[in-house]
């Protein structure tokens, strides 16, 4: 037998479920959920809040919580957590392959998300509190900045970070976010996601159909649907959507800033991984050019800065991110050579 066919390697097998089908079970799954928080949310207009006491305030929490309140927040967080941390865990030690379709861990991994996902808002309904009784509401905006942020970075190597250009970011670096990333990017979901009480204002509808949508791609784990460069560019993509819908529906008008702002980390990176001609790509840049200065040319061309404030935020990010996982690899590295770092 020719020797070169005993080293190709074998097809992946597939469950029978296309890719399309998958990513549309996810959304319309996630549209279900956030439109069943809707239809419950007048239950939840009879509960007491303390009032508003700033920007630092988190408002939505029992003035005084109780034993189960905080026992089935935090509780059910943990168990949805290190539940999730162990099959990526298994993933990575026993599967290891990706396929067209799902692996049987997926089926577990989906079924646990949803049924967690389901169980929150049993919990919110019965005890309400979820743990921003506990922690401040920037670790929960934190969690998620870093993860796009993570994302950034990941991807650097396949389609750059300035207009298709890569930038040396360290190869340790980039392998180890992407080998690890599925474990922070749970705990960065799933954590926000139990921090918020499942309330029917349109921030918080926002705010669940989008981690629903993210802990379900976390159920994806080694199917190419999971990294689908369409589909993740789309859950990007989501926070600019929600970024902009939460401003204007608050009515302080900086909606601008985040639309433009994320909009210009698509124009920028993301739409650069998509296998866009050059002429669709300068069309699209050219569409946010003239429609941010469109904007401002009513707001005050004066104000037109604030729009590269996310994006400066993002890409230094990028560049700390890379400088702390840098660190903390080469201390790895002393330590296993049983020497003591030196800083």
């Amino acid at each position: 037998m020719n020797s070169s066919l005993q080293k190709r390697p074998a097809i992946p097998p597939s469950s029978g479920l296309s890719q399309p089908a998958i990513l549309f079970g996810i959304i319309f799954f996630s549209v279900a959920y956030t439109g069943l928080i809707w239809l419950l949310g007048s239950r939840l207009e009879t509960i007491p809040k303390l009032p508003d006491q700033g920007y630092a305030w988190y408002f939505w929490k029992l003035p005084e919580p109780t034993v189960w309140s905080r026992v089935t927040s935090w509780g059910f967080y943990m168990a949805h957590q290190l539940a999730m941390w162990a099959l990526i865990y298994y993933a990575q030690t026993r599967v290891k392959r990706y396929i067209n379709g799902l692996h049987r861990i997926n089926y577990v991994a989906l079924a646990i998300n949803a049924s967690f996902i389901l169980l929150h808002l049993l919990q919110t309904h019965l005890w309400y509190d979820g743990l921003a009784q506990d922690v401040s509401i920037f670790s929960s905006q934190g969690a998620v900045i870093v993860m796009l942020i993570w994302v950034l970075l990941m991807e650097n190597q396949r389609r750059g970070l300035f207009f298709g250009a890569k930038v040396p970011l360290g190869k340790r670096v980039q392998q180890f976010a992407r080998k690890y990333h599925g474990y922070f990017f749970s705990w960065a979901v799933i954590y926000t996601f139990w921090y918020h009480p499942a309330e029917a204002l349109s921030g918080h509808l926002w705010g669940f159909f989008y981690t629903t949508l993210l802990i379900l791609q976390g159920g994806l784990m080694f199917t190419r649907a999971h990294k689908n460069r369409y589909w993740t560019v789309f859950l990007e993509v989501v926070v600019l959507a929600h970024g902009t819908l939460v401003a204007i529906m608050q009515g302080n008008g900086i909606w601008p800033m985040f639309f433009f702002g994320f909009g210009g980390i698509f124009v920028i990176t993301q739409m650069h991984g998509l296998g866009l001609s050059r002429i669709l790509r300068g069309l699209i840049l050219g569409c946010y050019v003239v429609g941010a200065i469109w904007i401002y040319s009513g707001r005050g061309l004066e104000t037109i800065h604030e729009i590269i404030r996310i994006p400066i935020i993002d890409y230094l990010g990028v560049l700390v991110l890379s400088g702390l996982l840098s660190l903390g690899l080469w201390v790895t590295r002393r330590l296993r050579a049983g020497t003591t770092p030196v800083l």
